[in-house]
């Protein structure tokens, strides 16, 4: 007998044993109070025809799916080890917990890493280590035609725009970046009223212009100066594509679109806010170079940059010849990795598209060099960083600083749910739900955005002295070592050999393995 015949035979049975019952027990009338619902439920069921679960298995159906509701909770808290959580494990989830915190972040009875396991990665320390007690590194933005440069911290808070984030969890990321003396990337979603709290802004525009853009969602010149001129921008970087989704354009989901967030934006209500996929104030690299000089002017001069995620290699060197080309270069370059996160992605786009950040990472820093441009653009690179050996390791392989987003929204409450794209972000932090909003206290979840900051900050002198360098600019790949399989261990330097400054321009001395991709490139066009 099927479930659903069993359930049938109750819906007869039940009601007579309940009469029978009745009439030498009366309170058992009260059990029609417990099978009514339920025999609705059971017979809603049946005649349904959206689901199959629920027409053969009636009430008990639903089983199924409250338990897949609450399936991510239970793998979190009870099945996941302290290091097979995704896409952030549990140890460093609880790492920056506990220094956003200011509570205790050491660890007991040796590490819980397998050092001998492939892949495994150190810094190499030195017999003659530093102390930097006091050392507050910085750097500068702002090649030779930059105004108005600007010193920024190793570490900062990536892009995550207003709309994607709630007003609460944007505050409290601006307040605690002007309490720890570190950028904010507003995210392409423009520069709204919660981001101006007093800390220092990068804004960032992508190929939708939001706060930037005509009624026909074109760049408009005019909205852009005055964003570009407010005083707590220091920095403009043009998203070309992000690493969650490159290629695609941002999705807002219409639930997450308030009006508030539409004006903003300047868009309509009640539709997914989709950004197109490729810019239309420029369609080729000389265009680009030529929009990043324009751009240059509006702001009066501050340091202009743009994001992407490396896909053709041979697009990017396109960027870097019609730099040469033009004579006008970016004062620098975030990017992306292809690991990167997002509220809203296609699992297509997140899983199999763009490359990883440490490939990224040293292909455009050895690109840059072997041009002879890489002394007037700084890089920053954009991935998974939750510790300071993390932000190490990037900076070790070429990059000048390191944006962080997930580990900011960890240090805001964020318990990676994974409800970003549902508006239903139980810690308020990825919702426009105002009562779950309002569960977010600006002023204590500022506090913690500082202080893992000043942390991390400080782990990141220690590793730095540790390896007996000076200064941040000494770190090289050579630093950085991996276990590639079994007893062989290599250095990023004996993997992916530094190129000499300008070899790439000199047609004999050029690699061999450069060769497909440069002559693909063109200066004049995408295309190849």
């Amino acid at each position: 007998m099927t479930v659903r015949q069993q359930f049938i035979l109750l819906l007869v049975l039940v009601p007579i044993l309940t009469v029978v019952l009745a009439t030498y027990w009366p309170t058992a009338w009260w059990l029609f109070l417990l099978w009514t619902p339920l025999a609705m439920t059971g017979i809603w069921d049946m005649f349904q025809t959206r689901k199959a679960i629920l027409r053969l298995y009636p009430v008990i159906g639903h089983l199924r799916y409250l338990f897949e509701a609450i399936r991510p909770e239970i793998q979190q808290y009870f099945v996941e080890s302290d290091l097979s959580g995704t896409p952030v494990p549990r140890e460093f989830r609880a790492l920056v917990y506990q220094r956003a915190k200011g509570q205790r972040d050491t660890r007991p009875f040796g590490t819980i890493i397998d050092v001998n396991a492939d892949g495994y990665e150190w810094i190499n320390h030195s017999l003659a280590p530093k102390h930097h007690y006091d050392f507050n590194p910085r750097v500068r933005f702002g090649g030779p035609d930059c105004e108005q440069p600007y010193d920024a911290s190793p570490l900062n808070i990536s892009a995550m725009s207003f709309g994607s984030l709630s007003k609460h969890a944007i505050m409290a990321l601006n307040q605690g970046a002007k309490a720890g003396g570190f950028a904010h990337n507003t995210g392409e979603g423009g520069i709204s009223p919660y981001h101006r709290q007093g800390g220092d802004l990068i804004f960032q525009f992508g190929t939708g212009y939001f706060g930037c853009r005509d009624e026909s969602g074109n760049f408009c010149p005019d909205r852009f100066k005055e964003k570009a001129n407010f005083e707590e921008v220091k920095m403009i970087e043009i998203k070309l594509s992000q690493g969650a989704k490159p290629g695609h354009g941002g999705i807002l989901p219409a639930v997450k679109l308030t009006q508030e967030i539409a004006e903003i934006r300047h868009v309509s209500l009640g539709k997914d806010v989709i950004s197109p996929a490729a810019h239309t104030a420029f369609s080729t690299p000389v265009e680009m170079m030529q929009f990043i000089q324009k751009l240059r002017v509006l702001s009066g001069g501050k340091p202009i940059g743009f994001k992407l995620c490396i896909g053709k290699k041979s697009e990017f060197i396109s960027v870097c010849k019609a730099m040469i080309q033009t004579g006008i270069k970016p004062d620098f370059i975030t990017i992306d990795g292809s690991e990167g996160g997002t509220g809203a992605a296609p699992i297509e786009m997140t899983n199999s598209v763009g490359t990883p950040i440490r490939d990224a990472i040293i292909f455009v820093h050895q690109t840059l060099v072997g041009m002879g441009l890489r002394q007037d653009i700084r890089l920053v690179a954009s991935g998974k960083v939750f510790s300071a050996f993390h932000l190490l390791k990037l900076l070790a392989l070429g990059a000048d600083a390191v944006n962080s987003a997930r580990a900011m929204m960890f240090a805001l409450g964020c318990i990676q749910s994974r409800a970003c794209n549902t508006d239903q972000c139980p810690t308020g932090v990825a919702t426009q739900n105002p009562a779950r909003v309002k569960g977010l206290v600006v002023k204590d979840k500022a506090r913690r955005v500082a202080s893992y900051h000043q942390k991390m900050m400080k782990h990141l002198v220690e590793l730095l002295g540790a390896a007996g360098l000076d200064e941040l600019s000494q770190l090289q790949p050579a630093h950085i070592m991996h276990r590639v399989q079994g007893t062989d261990v290599k250095s990023y330097e004996d993997m992916f050999p530094s190129l000499l400054p300008g070899v790439l321009l000199d047609d004999d001395g050029r690699p061999e393995s450069w060769r497909v991709d440069w002559e693909a490139a063109r200066a004049e066009t995408w295309s190849n």
